[in-house]
């Protein structure tokens, strides 16, 4: 199943972007660091080419502290980008930041030439929460459900530092497949654009292979070698209350209670690809992708044909 997700307003925000950015020096990207690549928008870096580049990994007390290091490593080498980890609710961490963007635009600064900063990141990333922790007040919207940001958003975070916010914004297109279960999974996705039971499966399928432990801690169960990833998902539900009349597993529960346990941080620190991962998935997609437009491309010129 392919997951895809962009509403409207999503075309309205990258239209702001575009405009935005002549006046821009620093673009600050940020980032769910349970999944790095998957939640870094290629359409935002098409926009922001040749801008210095600030990569916020985000909920990194939900991520595996290694797989956080290779990410941080994996974007620092990349030109005219740094990148750096935090939670968003804490202070000190967030506040690094700022210093970090006075680095990569050292020719900015003063009231004559203040600093000029776009964040962007994907839905639910943590952007209100991380501008409240700076500002030390509730200056945007939060909430658990992607979209809460419609509008642009002008912060003063000091007298030189201009912070313009950005609704969320998604790939018009996800190409790699695993990104939009990943994306769904940690909650950038609306709900309405996927199936949990089939988001549940992939996750499972995923975490077991490095956390089986984990899984059976949580769920008590014996083992998971006999076990497909649907017996998993099942067994998962008959131990945390997923029954129904008649001893029948409630699926749907099922996938509800593994979603949400992933996205509090129950089955601990939970990391899903690495950077090696990832890039072997955007290749096998660019190339599907590829193939998709070459086929749609021979059908347009099939019609285009003078008939006999």
């Amino acid at each position: 199943m392919a997951i895809q997700w962009f509403p409207g307003h999503m075309n309205s925000t990258k239209k702001a972007i575009a405009e935005r950015l002549p006046d821009i020096d620093v673009v600050i990207e940020l980032l769910d660091a349970r999944l790095p690549g998957s939640s870094s928008n290629p359409l935002l870096a098409e926009l922001t080419a040749g801008k210095p580049a600030l990569k916020v990994l985000n909920k990194q007390d939900l991520a595996e502290p290694e797989l956080t290091a290779a990410w941080l490593a994996h974007f620092n080498a990349l030109p005219g980008t740094r990148a750096l980890a935090l939670d968003a609710s804490v202070t000190a961490p967030a506040r690094a930041l700022i210093a970090a963007c006075r680095a990569l635009a050292p020719l900015r600064g003063g009231m004559v030439k203040p600093l000029r900063v776009l964040i962007c990141g994907i839905p639910n990333v943590g952007k209100s929460t991380l501008i409240n922790t700076l500002v030390g007040q509730r200056a945007t919207l939060t909430g658990d459900e992607p979209g809460i940001t419609k509008l642009e958003q002008k912060i003063v975070l000091a007298p030189d530092f201009y912070l313009f916010d950005t609704p969320g914004m998604l790939w018009p297109r996800i190409t790699v497949e695993r990104s939009g279960y990943h994306l769904a999974a940690s909650g950038g996705i609306g709900r309405n654009a996927y199936d949990e039971e089939e988001v549940a499966l992939a996750l499972l399928a995923q975490v077991r292979l490095r956390h089986a432990e984990r899984l059976i801690a949580r769920y008590k169960l014996a083992d998971l070698a006999a076990l497909t990833d649907d017996e998993l998902l099942a067994e998962l539900g008959r131990k945390r209350g997923g029954l129904m009349a008649g001893g029948r597993v409630n699926l749907q529960k099922a996938a509800e209670i593994a979603i949400n346990d992933f996205r509090s941080g129950a089955w601990g620190r939970i990391t899903l690809e690495s950077p090696q991962e990832f890039m072997q998935w955007w290749a096998q997609g660019q190339a599907i992708e590829a193939e998709r437009r070459e086929k749609r491309e021979q059908r347009g010129r099939g019609k285009k044909q003078p008939s006999a």
